[in-house]
């Protein structure tokens, strides 16, 4: 079976798996136990969090020469830094501000996952909030761990602005700055899409410009990005990230927390995380995810995988098919296709030797079409003819190669038959 599926999830790193043995074993003691087992188990937690946070908060942007920044944003978005007044000195673009993330910046607190890590910074964000701040601002594409989430706190008076996208995936940032005000508890945006792979610097960005100025947290989901690329954390005062996405295990997650932005706990119970987040931690997940995040720091696969995603995109716009989301502005191990007259559910089925899928995971088997290909202006049956390739650190350009083929072979077969 040929793996085309890492934005599901990703093969477990063989050095997260070492890491886990040992607490999965003789070393079974509760991290929050006073006696010598559960001190050791407290310090390989601890160790797993210096190597997340170390992954999560590389060295800033402004260590490399500003013009080069600017060209390269520019760029990838063209027309949307001319409202700088000062291009020169930017600290939104240089990174020189006084929201710069380092380690003393805020806390990381592990989670279940990223949909805990998420709910937690939405819910108790907006349970924090000032009474006059009822206003929600979130963008179409969003996970569902974020749009449903905000959803629930319209019952609890939230008013809630979803942002629409253009047919790249990307927000308009003057629609963005219009939506957030004063009356602002949180702005919730995620980085890099699940589904389309639409990297969203620029309106990251802006939205952080205006939310600063206005005094409105912002969250963001890294989840697609963290392991693959440097987040912008000093954009950021929430984050949300996920182990099984950048091959850690399942089941653990974290929420990076800038000081003086700690949302309301939602697990009560001990209060094992901070005082904040309650319940028994695993050692064995903790070690996991530390160690695919000391792992990710030091393995740079950005030339391979843009390679490969050169590879994919030309072979299927030869074929015919058409690619969803931002051409440029994206993560490169992320590809969205479509074909008039393709049954992506039934091409899925058919090629049985390559795990691939039709979009997000969490959405499978509902029978709807995708909130975010139809945010980009996608009709049901081009949603419908949508596949989605998905590959990384382990793929080989054999595999890939031979998986295409048979991907295109197939389709070739369906539009034969259907004829």
């Amino acid at each position: 079976m040929i793996y085309l599926d890492y934005q599901a999830t990703t093969p477990l790193a063989p050095e997260a798996r070492e890491a886990m043995l040992p607490w999965l074993g003789d070393k079974f003691g509760n991290p929050h136990s006073p006696h010598r087992m559960g001190r050791e188990a407290a310090a390989a937690v601890e160790v797993a969090r210096g190597q997340v946070m170390s992954a999560l908060l590389p060295p800033l942007v402004s260590d490399q020469p500003h013009v080069e920044v600017m060209e390269e944003l520019e760029a990838s978005y063209p027309g949307h830094l001319d409202h700088l007044e000062d291009r020169e000195t930017s600290p939104w673009i240089t990174g020189r501000s006084p929201w710069d993330a380092t380690v003393d910046s805020g806390r990381l607190f592990f989670t279940s996952g990223a949909t805990e890590a998420l709910n937690w910074a939405i819910k108790g964000t907006f349970e924090r909030a000032e009474p006059h701040r009822r206003r929600i601002v979130t963008v179409a594409t969003e996970h569902a761990a974020v749009l449903d989430t905000i959803s629930s706190l319209a019952r609890y008076g939230a008013e809630i602005v979803v942002l629409p996208v253009d047919k790249a995936g990307c927000i308009d940032p003057h629609h963005a700055q219009e939506a957030i005000d004063e009356r602002t508890a949180l702005v919730a945006m995620m980085y890099v899409n699940n589904e389309i792979g639409t990297l969203q610097h620029i309106g990251l960005l802006r939205i952080s410009e205006r939310a600063r100025a206005v005094g409105a947290p912002v969250i963001c989901d890294a989840v697609q990005a963290f392991g693959k690329m440097d987040v912008p954390v000093s954009f950021c005062d929430l984050i949300a990230i996920s182990a099984h996405k950048m091959h850690g295990p399942k089941g653990v997650g974290a929420l990076w927390v800038r000081y003086g932005h700690e949302p309301n706990a939602i697990l009560h119970g001990g209060g094992q995380e901070g005082g904040l987040r309650s319940g028994t931690l695993s050692p064995a997940l903790c070690a996991g995810f530390g160690a695919a995040a000391a792992l990710a720091r030091h393995h740079d696969s950005g030339q391979r995988i843009f390679e490969l995603f050169q590879e994919v995109r030309d072979r299927f716009r030869d074929d015919g098919w058409r690619i969803n989301g931002a051409r440029g502005a994206r993560w490169y191990g992320n590809l969205s296709f479509r074909k008039s007259g393709i049954n992506a559910a039934r091409l899925i089925s058919d090629v049985r030797g390559v795990a691939f899928s039709a979009g997000s995971a969490c959405a499978s088997g509902s029978g709807r079409p995708s909130h975010v290909l139809k945010a980009i202006g996608l009709t049901d049956d081009e949603a419908r003819s949508t596949i989605r390739l998905g590959f990384g650190r382990y793929t080989t350009g054999d595999e890939l190669h031979r998986a295409v083929t048979m991907i295109l072979d197939a389709a070739a077969r369906q539009r034969m038959w259907a004829a």
